[in-house]
């Protein structure tokens, strides 16, 4: 069985998609979900759901033996980012290279970096009269919104949209394609295959 962690900050709503996704899978399980806030909605959502969690504040990443030690004691072999509003250490990106999937709610490179997250994100792109906005489902590597792109999916942006209509259209994207995504990365790799 293939363990994966799902690390979140907030509310979790796509943690809760990937939990559920993968909840009767046969070959992938998520075995363990992380926050560095231990008043984030996700940890309850992961309760329900039975999952371990693990509340790791940011000093808690200063450790490598122990934070590395958290991740190795759940066998965990792949990470998932759903709304993880911290920066990872070099040395956990190095740990997890390649194993570390990130998503964006914006077509990258465009809209990404420090910052740019959340209602931000779709402001910029309300605010730069873009026509397209979308998800990239992305490889982390030691750079917000950097890593290798494994998936992305566009939509119009329409005249009348505001941050708050499309921050709605581009989370059901989210919601659709970010666990198919990761089961299909962890399955094939690279050579992955996505339909609509």
């Amino acid at each position: 069985m293939h363990q994966i962690a799902v690390l979140a900050s907030g509310f979790g709503s796509n943690a809760a998609k990937l939990m559920d996704y993968f909840q009767n899978h046969p070959q992938i399980r998520v075995a363990l979900v992380v926050s560095n806030n231990a008043s984030a909605r996700v940890l309850t959502k992961a309760g329900e759901r039975r999952i371990p969690v693990e509340v790791l504040p940011g000093p808690a990443w200063e450790n490598r033996e122990k934070l590395l030690k958290v991740f190795e004691n759940y066998q965990v072999e792949t990470i998932v980012l759903a709304g993880y509003m911290r920066l990872l250490p070099p040395y956990f990106v190095k740990a997890y290279r390649n194993r570390i999937i990130n998503i964006h709610p914006a077509l990258l490179p465009a809209f990404g970096g420090k910052g740019m997250y959340g209602m931000h994100v779709h402001r910029a792109v309300i605010e730069s009269g873009a026509h397209k906005s979308g998800i990239t489902i992305h490889l982390v590597n030691e750079q917000y919104d950097e890593g290798e792109i494994l998936f992305s999916k566009s939509l119009d942006v329409l005249p009348e949209d505001t941050p708050e209509s499309l921050a709605k259209k581009v989370l059901e994207l989210e919601h659709r394609y970010y666990a198919p995504v990761v089961e299909n990365y962890i399955l094939h790799g690279p050579d992955m295959k996505i339909s609509d």
